[in-house]
């Protein structure tokens, strides 16, 4: 079972402490978001499996973490300040603003029809381009005005990669195929954002660009596609909710030779089942576009170059076969936000218990899990209880992420650590006073075991591997 659609998730998130709106107090700010106590957590998990997986367990990928506001040129020169943008029309009668190419999912806020023509009162605009970075200004004393101050907030993680392609090769004295990773925000004026952190204006990404030799790239590029279906499985995703959607000619960048994109079922609640899909991440070959416009000596058809404003030149020299040339690309890229949606709305049960009570399960992977264990005091009204489970909890934390609760009845907090996704609850009662044993309850079945304190780590560390 998932989650039957994103609302779901979006009241467990509020209710549990995963996702808030940002500035509530103040009314909001439009699909702005911020991630509470739990989300944080299962973000910051989802983020150190993609890295281990990437790059520490692998010899051929490096890390990164470049600046957010780089030089404008970076954008000039990488194509985004003319052709990052969406097409965008406006509506005359109701006077909203939507993504051309998306009208089909829009609902005019006046009119009962979806634009475009099923309502005839709808009267849309020509479609002008709009561009998607936020402008900012750099220098105490610039000004909107002031083009030479002008700079943009990054669109995207993997320009920083790209520019500085020879300072991980220099640095890490690596050879060919390597690639280089980084996780951070990315910022995007979204026309149409919506569907909870599905899409927003800021946004974590998880990019890595793994640099090959031309010949190489269609194969590489498959192993990429098939090796990110299994890491995504990895995280508890059914393949049922997974499928392959390969770009079209038209569809694709202009600087890409193909793109495969991993696309998950974010809205099982449609009737046209095509439109239940929607993309978690894409897995481009980009060609040797990007290094060769971030260079400074490639030339244009009359003889000029193309970027007369780089310093360096990001080709790479084989020492073997005394080559020098532009690598390919390859570029996975996948958004925090929308993995953890993703996971959250897979790992969506529920259960009837005994009392025929409908209960919310939230079957995360254990390494996923913002909480390991919950350490839960039958009686809290009883000093050599809590005591007790105070020094458990205390005992496991080096060992895996604890918490101690005693804020209701066992039966509540059992539920709300069901809820959260907690793997296990361990329970000290009044036998434990004696036999220094205590209880210990799975999530996912419910059936409980009784464990000694000597052992209970070495037990707990098995249970979540």
């Amino acid at each position: 079972m998932s989650a039957p659609n994103i609302e779901t998730i979006v009241s467990l998130s509020k209710r549990r402490g995963f996702v808030y709106p940002a500035s509530e107090i103040y009314g909001g700010l439009g699909s702005s978001w911020d991630y509470g106590p739990l989300g944080v957590e299962l973000a910051n998990n989802i983020k150190k499996s993609w890295w281990n997986w990437l790059v520490y367990e692998r010899d051929d990928v490096e890390g990164l973490d470049s600046s957010i506001i780089q030089n404008r040129l970076t954008w000039k020169y990488s194509g985004h300040e003319t052709t990052f943008s969406d097409p965008l029309v406006d509506c005359r009668a109701c006077k909203g603003r939507f993504r051309l190419d998306k009208l089909q999912d829009v609902q005019c806020p006046n009119h009962s029809g979806v634009h475009p023509g099923d309502d005839k009162e709808c009267d849309l605009t020509e479609a002008r381009e709009f561009n998607l970075m936020f402008r900012t200004t750099v220098g105490a004393v610039s000004s909107d005005e002031d083009e030479s101050a002008l700079a943009y907030l990054r669109p995207e993680t993997a320009q920083g990669i790209f520019i500085n392609f020879a300072n991980v090769l220099n640095t890490s004295r690596r050879k060919l195929p390597f690639g280089i990773a980084q996780i951070g925000k990315a910022f995007r004026n979204e026309v149409t954002p919506g569907n909870f952190i599905f899409r927003t204006r800021e946004f974590e990404q998880m990019e890595m660009e793994y640099f090959v030799r031309p010949e190489d790239a269609p194969s590489i590029h498959q192993e990429w596609i098939d090796g990110f279906q299994k890491w995504i499985g990895s995280l508890g995703i059914s393949p049922d909710n997974l499928k392959l959607y390969e770009q079209s000619k038209q569809e694709l960048a202009h600087y890409a030779e193909r793109t495969v994109d991993i696309l998950y079922r974010y809205f099982p609640e449609r009737e046209d089942e095509d439109k239940q899909w929607d993309e978690l991440m894409g897995i481009a070959n980009r060609t040797d576009y990007d290094l060769r416009v971030h260079s400074k000596k490639p030339e244009d058809a009359e003889g000029k170059r193309i970027n007369p404003d780089s310093t360096d030149d990001l080709s790479y020299f084989d020492t073997q076969t005394n080559e020098r040339f532009y690598p390919y690309v390859i570029e996975p890229a996948i958004g925090v936000n929308r993995t953890l949606l993703a996971v959250m709305m897979d790992a969506y049960t529920e259960k009837t218990n005994e009392k025929g009570e409908t209960r919310v399960i939230l079957k995360l992977k254990p390494d996923l899990a913002p909480i390991k264990v919950a350490v839960l005091p039958l009686a809290k009204n009883k000093p050599e209880i809590v005591e007790m489970a105070k020094k458990l909890k205390h005992d496991l934390q080096p060992s895996m992420r604890s918490v101690y609760d005693d804020t209701g009845g066992i039966g509540k907090l059992y539920a709300r650590q069901d809820e959260i996704g907690t793997p296990f609850c361990v329970t000290v009662d009044h036998e434990s006073l004696e036999d220094n044993a205590v209880t210990v309850r799975d999530r996912d079945t419910w059936e409980q075991e009784r464990v000694s304190t000597s052992e209970l780590k070495e037990y707990l560390s098995e249970r979540l591997k």
